[in-house]
């Protein structure tokens, strides 16, 4: 007979009226499967175990263990479950699982103990929330390049590229790749709806890297226990450690439950799919964290926090900054990177060995196009003489060009006309034919694999032929961001760019962890580096504290968007399409309105007005990289026409499209959903941006209770009367607002 332990633990939420089941319930069956996570008589819970583990032997890298091998104690003592297993699969594993109610949000720590001889603990799924049971219209928010939303998160997931599946399981679970801090921005995502939400956190100050597990699993669906009874938790306890032992409290004889929806066993929502056995239909959502415990080893995390929430998807970022902010640093940019409206990226000479620009034209005919768009900074590429993605870590001086000093003086001369250079390094890799790889140290710095060699990426950028692209690539080691000398590295080049004269100085792909990070060899098992994300942000406070000493006006960038890297730059650059159907910068941008980012992948002449358009209206900065940074903006006259009358809008209001926080709809509101538009605040003064991308026209009141209209600005057939605004596709307004 399958036993049940119904446990709860209640909190209320402060509300008036209140409505009914307004407490957050938390309840774990006597198995140890979650039968309860609810709020307002929602319950998001599917029955389902709360865990996956996977270990490695000798023999065999990936061994699974579920809670079907083992048997759990479940226990409360004052305001916390336990779940304990004293053994797993046969072995010497040892699993505790502990859960609370705290701030109203769900609190899940774990500990495991490997006695096992001969075995690794390489990965902890936990905490699960299986067979997750949506409200119908929920959507999927990620923090996938600062955000990302998708309308159906089950689709979505069930649908991922195919091409990838060739190398897994595809037949058990369909899976969305999301790791922090690599291609999640921040450590969190999100079910949401119109009015509420679901809201998963790593809020984990360690940094290291965090799988957000998001998967689908085919029908049919294992049949819930039919009924949970509860009981209630005392009304306010702090959390104490348990004793040694902890008594098993008895089931009552009769308690009520959080009813569960009505219908079939599937997630809502995901009806239009038409599901039958095989279809992959059941949602489940949690994160992978890895111990990697050998025998002897101990492990433990208490960092994950899920929040059922009331209100908009601006909840989940109030909940993210919350934690964030007892780590977290927010930047100060200097006053010239806060007007900067973007920069022009710009290849000097190519890897291949092409002068695509000469220094010459960097005060010249640069600045010149640069200013006929309202654009004065350069992010400079390929001004050694190496050439892009060649020679690092060396960029040894073009004599050619006439050595340093020509350098020094363009950059100068670009400067006395109001400009500001950006000069660019590679913050991690090593080119395998540079005089540092090849006679000096470069093979004492670099990561290695789980067999002691060395990692190696190729770039192969390609002139008119076919040869280079395809055959003659560049070979490059990835540098180890923990070592000193590498650290200290990467001091030497920001001081070069002081030497130079230079505004900034930028470091290519330090933002995020490493995709290919060290691995120890020194025990039984090799060990991977989780850490290389909190390494890249130490390298850069590093760079930070060095620069700033220097001067305060000196600058610090970086790629790629995460908020543990981010916090040590004055701006960053983005590395993906921030203006995708499913793309929400929103959520970065409102979750921390102090980091400066630009956007991406505006190359030519094609759909310009409404990726421009989104950049502002999102609050980011453009990047200019013209036919992939080979060419400039005159060449491309419909971005240069189109950024060159919303960068004079931004010349007008900096103090609002460039200096204010982004609020998104905070002290407005739209009366169309098919006009996007987002806010800008400084002082008593905002700024709400507005757009179409739909066919057809669009009408709508912005309403801004406190606020009366003080100006007015539009590009396109925009018509704005009053606070009414009517817009074709593509169009734009800028209505300012000042406190009444």
């Amino acid at each position: 007979m399958k036993r049940y332990l119904p446990l709860i633990l209640l909190l209320a939420f402060a509300c008036s009226p209140a409505p009914k089941n307004t407490e957050l319930q938390l309840a774990v069956d006597g198995d140890g499967n979650l039968v309860t996570l609810g709020l307002d008589g929602h319950n998001y819970a599917g029955g389902m175990p709360l865990w996956r583990m996977y270990y490695n032997t000798p023999e065999r890298k990936e061994i699974e263990l579920t809670a079907a091998d083992g048997t759990p104690a479940v226990t409360t003592f004052m305001d916390t479950i336990y779940v304990d297993y004293a053994s797993l699969g046969g072995k010497a594993f040892e699993l505790h699982l502990k859960m609370w109610i705290q701030d109203e949000q769900a609190h899940f720590s774990a500990r495991v103990v490997n006695n096992e001889p001969h075995t690794i603990i390489r990965e902890l799924q936990y905490p699960l929330v299986g067979n997750l049971q949506l409200p119908k219209g929920y959507k999927l928010l990620t923090t996938h390049t600062g955000g990302q939303i998708f309308d159906n998160p089950v689709q979505k997931i069930s649908n991922v590229d195919t091409r990838a599946l060739y190398m897994t399981p595809a037949q058990k679970f369909r899976q969305l790749d999301l790791q922090y801090p690599r291609n999640a921005a921040s450590n969190c995502f999100a079910f949401i709806g119109t009015h509420d939400g679901l809201y998963f956190g790593s809020h984990d100050a360690s940094l290291q890297q965090t799988w957000h597990g998001l998967r689908t699993y085919p029908e049919p669906v294992i049949p819930r226990p039919s009924s949970s009874p509860v009981i209630p938790r005392p009304s306010s306890s702090p959390v104490i450690p348990r004793p040694s032992s902890s008594p098993v409290i008895p089931r009552p004889s009769s308690s009520p439950v959080i009813p569960r929806p009505s219908g079939p066993s599937v997630s809502p929502g995901t009806e239009a799919i038409g599901h039958t056995p095989g279809d992959f239909t059941r949602l489940e959502a949690g994160f992978y964290r890895y111990p990697n415990a050998m025998c002897g080893d101990s492990w433990e995390n208490d960092a994950t926090v899920i929040a059922p929430y009331r209100g908009p998807w601006t909840e989940t970022s109030r909940i993210y900054r919350a934690w964030a902010d007892s780590w977290w640093h927010a930047p100060e940019p200097p006053q010239w990177v806060r007007e900067m409206t973007g920069w022009q990226r710009i290849i000097f000479k190519h890897q291949y060995g092409e002068y695509l620009h000469p220094w010459s034209e960097l005060p010249a005919h640069i600045a010149d196009v640069g200013e006929s768009v309202g654009c004065n900074t350069v992010l400079a590429f390929g001004w050694w003489k190496e050439g892009m993605d060649n020679g690092y870590p060396n960029y040894s001086t073009d004599d050619t060009q006439g050595g340093d000093e020509a350098w020094k003086q363009a950059i100068s001369a670009y400067r006395a006309r109001g400009g500001h250079l950006v000069l660019y390094y590679n913050g991690r890799l090593i080119d395998v034919e540079s005089d540092f790889y090849s006679k000096g140290a470069g093979p004492t710095v670099t990561n290695r694999d789980n067999t002691g060699r060395e990692f190696t990426e190729h770039y192969k950028f390609t002139g008119e032929g076919t040869t280079l692209g395809y055959y003659d690539s560049r070979t490059f080691t990835i540098a180890d961001m923990s070592n000193p000398l590498w650290r200290s590295m990467l001091i030497d080049m920001a001081q070069r760019a002081i030497d130079y004269g230079a505004d900034a100085v930028f470091y290519d792909q330090l933002g995020v962890a490493e995709e290919f990070p060290d691995w120890d060899l020194s025990r039984e098992f090799p060990v991977q580096d989780i850490f290389t994300g909190r390494y890249k942000a130490d390298a850069l406070h590093e760079i930070r504290d060095y620069v700033k000493a220097a001067d305060p006006d000196f600058g610090l960038g970086t790629e790629w968007l995460s908020d543990c890297t981010s916090q040590w730059c004055d701006f960053v650059h983005i590395v993906e399409f921030t203006a995708l159907p499913e793309s929400f910068p929103e959520w970065f941008r409102y979750t921390f309105p102090e980091v400066i980012w630009s956007d991406r992948c505006v190359r030519d002449d094609n759909d310009v007005p409404r990726r421009v358009n989104n950049t502002l209206v999102k609050g980011l900065r453009n990047d200019i990289e013209v036919f992939r940074c080979r060419g400039l903006i005159d060449q491309t006259p419909v971005y240069q026409d189109w950024l060159a009358r919303v960068n004079a809008i931004r010349h007008e209001f900096p103090e609002l499209l460039l200096e204010g926080r982004f609020a998104w709809h905070d002290d407005f509101s739209c009366s169309n959903p098919r006009i996007v538009a987002c806010e800008y605040v400084s002082g008593k003064r905002m700024a709400v941006v507005a757009t179409s991308l739909g066919a057809g026209r669009a009408s709508g009141l912005i309403s801004a209770p406190g606020y009366k209209l003080v100006a007015k600005r539009k590009i396109g057939s925009a018509r704005v009367n009053g606070c009414h605004v009517s817009l074709n596709a593509n169009d734009l307004a800028v209505l300012v607002f000042e406190k009444k």
